[in-house]
């Protein structure tokens, strides 16, 4: 059995990817913190002597735990109240080699939410070999299918998602000047530069989880969205604060009131660069974690 200091130390390395594999997978990083701190007393009773390659172990282990906690979670969100987005996480833009460009665009609302119509075992294998590049026999090994049947469900997965995501994360400075024009539209009731910025079938989708106000289903279309954030967003944002954090590898907007955080305004892009989903968190339970 290896010491405890270094047993501890190889967890500890394989953390941040086993945390980003399991919010992937699971849209909330409450769950996520559960799957990898059941990945690590898995470790800490394993024969690690015996273990070869620790990082494909506690990969392979996380997955399989996130896939077990996948199936409760979806039978909890059959009966979730109004729409369901992710938990917003905090993200750091990373200036790295073009490698990088799918671990921050497969953290995005859009992605997350396109992963939520995958079956479990596509989710899992798209994001294994597609966002953290093991091999078709290494996934097969993790989800205890053949190859074959691997390879079957990364094609699936792609399929679907090129199908029903078409989102693009902006350039930097299209997103600041979404962010600064949208505070601007909270803070005034104008909306006139806003809408220069939204496609035309742009979507409103707001989660409060029966908790507080939200809208019950996506509002569609510029005239609606707009409306919305003049007579609803805007006034209610205007008795609190706001400022900018980068949510989900997008620059995004938070608004407080006395009793902390209310919203988190996370955008989608199209291929055009203008934005065609504006994703609002307003359930405490997801921006109590969050915060």
């Amino acid at each position: 059995m290896m010491n405890s200091d270094k047993s501890l130390r190889v967890f500890e390395q394989a953390r941040p990817m086993l945390m980003g594999l399991a919010y992937r997978l699971l849209g909330t990083t409450a769950e996520a913190e559960d799957v990898v701190q059941e990945t690590y007393l898995s470790w800490s009773t394993a024969a690690q002597d015996d273990i070869t390659n620790p990082d494909a172990w506690l990969t392979t282990v996380c997955t399989r735990k996130a896939l077990d906690q996948l199936k409760s979670a979806r039978k909890k969100r059959e009966n979730y109240v109004g729409m369901w987005l992710p938990e917003p996480l905090h993200t750091t833009t990373q200036d790295t080699p073009e490698d990088r460009v799918e671990l921050s665009e497969s953290l995005t609302m859009a992605f997350l939410l396109v992963m939520e119509r995958l079956a479990p075992k596509e989710r899992a294998a798209f994001l294994l070999h597609e966002v953290f590049s093991s091999s078709y026999e290494d996934v097969a090994d993790i989800l205890e299918v053949t190859p074959a049947s691997c390879r079957k469900l990364v094609s699936r997965a792609k399929a679907n998602i090129q199908q029903k995501s078409q989102r693009f994360v902006a350039p930097p400075e299209k997103q600041q000047a979404m962010v600064s024009v949208f505070q601007s539209a909270l803070e005034t009731g104008e909306t006139a530069e806003l809408s220069k910025l939204l496609a035309a079938d742009v979507a409103l989708i707001s989660d409060g989880g029966g908790k507080v106000n939200a809208v019950p289903k996506p509002l569609v279309g510029l005239e609606q969205v707009l409306g919305f954030i003049e007579k609803a967003i805007s006034p209610a944002a205007n008795s609190g604060k706001a400022w900018v954090e980068e949510l989900n590898s997008c620059l995004s907007l938070v608004t407080v009131d006395g009793s902390g955080i209310t919203t988190t305004f996370t955008f989608g892009y199209d291929d055009n660069m203008k934005v065609d989903a504006i994703y609002a968190q307003r359930n405490p339970d997801k921006l109590a974690a969050f915060h």
